[in-house]
């Protein structure tokens, strides 16, 4: 079954219809009310429950192995792993790994400009940064109160995304959670997760006020089953530059980091050039955040990993796919307020 699953060619429109907008929606409301009941990250539970059982079951394999002199034990005990890892596969499919294979937004968007040219990259981070100057005193002043699950201002404009993106029924968002997982995140860069069986999120301990209201945008887009990391940067953006001035100076904070990385030197200078000593400060202070702890080694090995799993789950661009954000705000058509156009309402605007 877990195989069948892995390569069955499930049409994304079929995905769409009976999972992502039907099914997941259910499920995602029910557990993630659950999970942000619970202070703690379910996911160490589960990881730690995992690992104990998995170093018993091999000790006491071993342990029979050797007695009998035979190498029954083992394979049996295999067997067993192997089982256990497929249902677990299955579980992960059900619970939120079909999302993978819905329809991409580039298809459900109205897309009216060809491939982005480099000045409309540096043309979007200037924007970015004429943002960033002109919110920097409001955010700082009056940063999010409270946490960003229970905060109306991003709640509203997640829910007002959701309305604008799909006909699903809308996620609920989730508490953002530390987790044993905290050490990793600092050393490799990671800035927060979804626990796909628990349905909550987890995020990097370290992150700074100002880099919290775009996390948890972001996570709360896989969580509404945008599993592409393109499309929940997308849905991240558009719900914090709907919300609050805390959390838009957040979203343009982001989009201004993400084109910086797209272009090159002389471009990046440039855009440098333009930055307000307040957000300035703020991007030397996340550099200084991501360089306390890294270790390089783990970083790149970990993203090379991560690589191979989202292309595994049919993100043929891996963890380029961060980058594709860029080309969907580029070339999207939007109406006021940063409101993109779907293919369905720029269809049924022609009839009369």
């Amino acid at each position: 079954m877990a195989l069948a699953c892995a390569f069955a060619p499930l049409p994304a429109a079929v995905v769409e219809r009976t999972y992502s907008t039907a099914v997941y929606p259910l499920l995602q409301r029910a557990i993630t009310r659950l999970s942000n009941r619970v202070p703690l990250a379910m996911f160490d539970f589960l990881l730690v429950g995992l690992t104990v059982a998995v170093v018993v079951m091999l000790i006491q394999a071993a342990r029979e192995a050797r007695r009998t002199r035979t190498t029954g034990p083992l394979l049996r005990t295999l067997a067993r792993l192997t089982a256990s890892g497929a249902v677990l596969y299955i579980l992960f499919l059900v619970l939120w790994g079909f999302n993978y294979r819905r329809e991409p937004m580039s298809e459900r968007l109205v897309f009216d400009r060809a491939a982005p040219s480099s000045d409309d990259v540096v043309t979007l981070g200037l924007s970015a940064i004429d943002a960033m100057n002109g919110l920097y005193p409001a955010a700082h002043g009056e940063p999010l109160p409270g946490p960003e699950w229970t905060n109306a201002s991003l709640r509203g404009a997640f829910a007002d995304v959701q309305r604008v993106l799909s006909d699903a029924p809308p996620a609920e968002p989730g508490r953002l959670k530390h987790s044993l997982l905290g050490p990793y995140f600092r050393w490799t860069g990671v800035d927060g997760m979804i626990n796909p069986f628990g349905l909550e999120v987890i995020a990097n301990p370290d992150l700074l006020p100002f880099e919290r209201p775009f996390v948890a945008a972001h996570e709360w887009g896989h969580l509404a089953g945008y599993a592409d990391e393109s499309e929940a940067n997308f849905v991240g953006w558009l719900t914090c530059v709907r919300a609050s001035a805390a959390a838009q100076y957040s979203g343009w904070f982001y989009l201004y980091w993400q084109v910086n990385g797209e272009v090159n030197a002389g471009e990046r200078a440039r855009l440098s050039t333009a930055l307000a000593p307040g957000p300035r400060a703020d991007i030397n202070a996340v550099i200084a955040r991501l360089r306390l702890g890294e270790m390089p080694a783990l970083q790149r090995a970990s993203w090379r990993v991560y690589d191979q799993y989202l292309k595994a789950n049919r993100v043929e661009a891996g963890v380029r796919s961060y980058g594709e954000v860029v080309n969907l705000i580029l070339r999207a058509r939007f109406e006021r307020g940063w409101t993109p156009v779907r293919r369905a309402a720029a269809s049924s605007s022609l009839v009369p």
